[in-house]
């Protein structure tokens, strides 16, 4: 999907929104891929709210904008990032907007060693602004876990059956 919005959600009336959250989306994608910190941090709402995995919350310009310039500035001069998004829906109500699914990030350290891989579930929150442009305005991801029930325990569960081993 390099370089081309994601799909929308069908059912939504306002179509011209939901196109504009995911060019939104997808500036971000291509800017974290090419290590632009200031184009990346010209898409996020200067009241920013960051909740991310692993990392204190951060709020406003002096903790979201800030927090976030200063990360994004030592994790490109360390790695070559490759961020992956898929993006599950995207919904509009008003002027805020959500996108929800999941990134798929995989820094490659520049002075050579092994590849990190990350996968994180996430929920953006977009504002629209007056002049019209939708900015992000909350970021919230964890680490993406793998389901702790086993199919065979969730058979036993919606048949009312429990095993004693």
């Amino acid at each position: 999907m390099d370089g081309k919005p994601f799909p929308v959600s069908a059912g939504d009336k306002n179509k011209a929104d939901l196109y504009a959250v995911n060019v939104a989306k997808t500036k971000f994608r291509e800017c974290f891929n090419s290590s632009d910190v200031s184009k990346l941090l010209a898409i996020a709402d200067p009241d920013l709210v960051s909740f991310c995995d692993g990392e204190p919350s951060e709020f406003g310009e002096s903790g979201g904008s800030q927090a976030l310039q200063l990360r994004l500035k030592s994790l490109f001069e360390r790695f070559t990032a490759k961020l992956v998004v898929t993006v599950a829906e995207i919904r509009i109500q008003g002027n805020v907007a959500h996108d929800y699914g999941w990134h798929d990030l995989t820094l490659r350290p520049k002075d050579g060693g092994q590849a990190i891989h990350r996968r994180t579930r996430y929920v953006d929150i977009w504002r629209r602004r007056k002049q019209g442009d939708w900015k992000l305005w909350m970021y919230i991801d964890n680490r993406d876990v793998a389901d702790s029930f086993q199919p065979a325990k969730i058979r036993e569960l919606q048949n009312g059956v429990t095993r004693s081993d």
